[in-house]
């Protein structure tokens, strides 16, 4: 049984690239990357329709967090707080420095 070749973003938007130029035909793009013709035809009609997004002027880059998640983290870094400051006074008490920041 053969495995399926998978191909990096990178490779799939240089073979679709010389597709669009359309230097070369497809079936020659294919016998010079051993890719299936259909396969670049594919890319290149994916790498057509998401051009305008690249473009675009809204990114989706900056996640949503909802209300809840915000309330959420901030409990647990009030959490954290509480927690930070009750084990620096006993570790102070441990230590003997009584409290007393150096």
């Amino acid at each position: 049984m053969t495995k399926w070749k998978r191909y990096s973003a990178e490779f799939k938007a240089k073979v679709a690239l010389e597709a669009i130029r359309e230097l070369l035909t497809t079936a020659e793009l294919a016998k010079k990357y051993g890719v299936h013709p259909t396969m670049i035809s594919g890319w290149k009609r994916t790498a057509i329709e998401n051009m305008a997004s690249a473009f675009g002027g809204a990114t989706s880059a900056e996640p949503v967090i909802s209300e809840k998640d915000v309330e959420k983290l901030h409990a647990k870094i009030g959490q954290l707080v509480v927690e930070r400051d009750f084990l620096s006074e006993s570790s102070s008490l441990i230590l003997g420095t009584g409290g007393r920041k150096r």
